[in-house]
């Protein structure tokens, strides 16, 4: 995934209380710039917030301390402090996210990268197509004729994939449920948008979430299947067409039958 070159920020920064908190901090400069440097790094992961070596390997303090060339304990000291502020967050497998990450992100930014990519990916499919056909028909075709209508067929899926609002969705399930599963997750992707090409669309997911969460959210046995294995998996328009269940039927006997539906 192509890093974000830009990020956001405030002119209004050091008018922030949490920042004038951090100011009055033993080593404060040091503080603010790791700070910056957080979200730099967020930025070049580019996935929503998130720090990280890779999807499976969390950066230690040790790790941001030799990125960020300052002192380990300086570093811990800045990361409690942010934590305690709530400026990020760390999850029990010890991976760092921004809070309020969209207020820095750049949208412009992004769309470019966007834009660049699949014009780099036109680019090169057309021409790809134009010396395949060259090789099979043995005659000189211009790059017009000759696969226009396949490359804005390879455009239009992209397009559409791009559509598809896998961040947007995944935020949703974790605000309602507050769970932290990542919209980058392979596995997430791909049944986000199996229910996307069979025409579900942002309010379906939105509703699906709010039934089940209502339902589940309360009963310790079911809770556990508010995830997007379980929400967004075949039983997805099934979920999107019952009726709401109260708080009654969300615990005790009601539940047992639910459970055992989901294997």
């Amino acid at each position: 995934m192509s890093d974000v070159k830009w990020i956001k920020l405030s002119t209004h920064m050091f008018e922030d209380e949490k920042i004038k908190l951090i100011e009055q901090m033993p080593e404060a400069d040091t503080i603010l710039v790791i700070w910056v440097k957080l979200l730099s790094q967020a930025g070049k992961t580019n996935a929503s917030g998130y720090i990280f070596l890779s999807e499976q390997i969390p950066y230690t303090d040790e790790m941001l301390a030799t990125i960020f060339n300052r002192p380990v304990n300086t570093v811990r000291m800045a990361l409690e402090a942010f934590k305690s502020f709530g400026m990020i967050e760390i999850d029990e497998q010890s991976f760092i996210s921004i809070r309020n990450w969209e207020k820095h992100q750049n949208v412009a930014g992004m769309e470019k990268i966007r834009e660049q990519t699949r014009q780099r990916v036109a680019k090169h499919r057309n021409k790809k197509q134009i010396e395949q056909a060259e090789k099979e028909s043995n005659v000189t075709v211009t790059e017009g004729n000759a696969t226009e209508g396949e490359v804005e067929e390879e455009l239009d899926k992209e397009r559409e994939e791009e559509k598809i609002p896998y961040v947007e969705i995944v935020n949703y399930l974790n605000s309602a449920t507050g769970s932290k599963y990542r919209a980058q997750t392979n596995k997430t992707r791909s049944l986000i948008k199996a229910r996307w090409n069979e025409g579900f669309r942002f309010n379906d997911f939105k509703l699906v979430i709010e039934i089940k969460t209502h339902e589940w959210v309360n009963d310790p046995k079911m809770s556990k299947f508010l995830r997007p294995e379980t929400l967004f998996g075949t039983k997805f328009e099934s979920y999107l067409n019952q009726e709401e269940v109260g708080e009654q039927s969300a615990v005790g006997q009601g539940n047992t039958s639910q459970y055992e539906e989901l294997f």
